[in-house]
């Protein structure tokens, strides 16, 4: 559990919490460890719900016996001007698990019904967890990308090692962006279909249709935009980002476009998850005891998952 902002998780000995109406009791099977996570932790995300048990990619089964997937909306009100016109994401009254709703960093977790999946078939629990963010976020960015032939992928972590497999299924090209000198993560971009991949400050052989920016770092949007074709889009995959320096209009200009992505849809999950076994997407895991969560979180901070880490209880 996170007692406050900018400490460890401590662990705790809570009660099995109790399902509410509509509300379905899980016993947590895996959850994977996201970068949101890190975001509250440092809180660079302001007001979770304190203390907090963190985690929004939980895989769980219910008391009678059905395998569930908890993703990071957790909520909606159904009634605002974004519910009602098919954007939920966007909802003024949502509520988020592991953020405003304790989440899987536990053994047990509780969650709204309406807003589970089930979990596909032929996915192992520590193999699905990470598709509940980091796959249904990187799909809807890639949504968002258009119809981009030439794709950059900008930070090679969980959500794009999974985009990757599903942009590559669609017969996108692949350039992928790393740190300069992180050659592990340049052989993985390649291992996983980049036709190129290099230092996030290189510009790719070829002129991008669309970039995705999954690395949380400001200075990549003018980097991303100077790699971009004319018409080309720049999508900003994370909940937070460090600030965007100033860049010249020149970047900008022939009808470039940065836009974010903001959460996730039960559309988006509906979609993605029924697309997951067609491709077929294999993530990659690096699972972690529960008691570790603390280690995983700092491995993840500084680079040192291949993948995505998951939790077991």
């Amino acid at each position: 559990m996170l007692p406050a902002p900018h400490q460890a998780l401590e662990p705790r000995d809570l009660p099995v919490p109790e399902a509410g109406p509509g509300q379905v009791l899980l016993r947590v099977l895996a959850c994977g460890v996201c970068r949101t996570d890190l975001h509250i932790v440092d809180a660079e995300l302001a007001r979770p719900k304190l203390p907090l048990v963190l985690g929004h990619q939980i895989v769980g089964e219910t008391e009678d016996g059905r395998r569930l997937g908890v993703p990071w909306l957790g909520w909606t009100c159904g009634r605002c001007r974004y519910c009602i016109s098919g954007r939920e994401n966007l909802c003024d009254f949502a509520r988020f698990t592991g953020y405003d709703l304790d989440g899987g960093y536990a053994e047990y977790a509780v969650a709204d019904e309406r807003f589970c999946f089930p979990i596909p078939e032929g996915y192992s629990d520590v193999d699905a967890a990470p598709l509940l963010c980091a796959g249904l976020i990187g799909y809807r960015s890639l949504r968002l990308a258009g119809d981009a032939e030439r794709l950059g992928l900008y930070g090679f972590g969980a959500s794009a090692h999974i985009v990757a497999q599903v942009a590559r299924h669609q017969g996108r090209r692949l350039f992928g962006f790393v740190r300069r000198g992180d050659e592990a993560a340049r052989a993985f971009a390649l291992e996983l279909g980049c036709e190129w991949a290099g230092a996030s400050d290189e510009l790719p052989p070829e002129e991008l249709d669309a970039a995705i920016l999954f690395a949380p770092a400001g200075e990549l949007v003018p980097a991303a935009l100077h790699a971009l074709a004319k018409g080309g889009t720049v999508v900003c995959a994370g909940i937070h980002m460090s600030d965007i320096p100033s860049f010249p209009y020149e970047l900008l200009w022939e009808e470039r476009v940065i836009r974010s992505v903001a959460n996730l849809t039960r559309v988006d999950g509906d979609e993605f998850l029924a697309l997951v076994p067609e491709v077929p997407v294999r993530t990659q895991v690096e699972v972690f005891p529960l008691e570790q969560a603390n280690d995983a979180l700092e491995r993840l901070r500084h680079g040192g998952i291949r993948g995505a880490a998951v939790l077991q209880p």
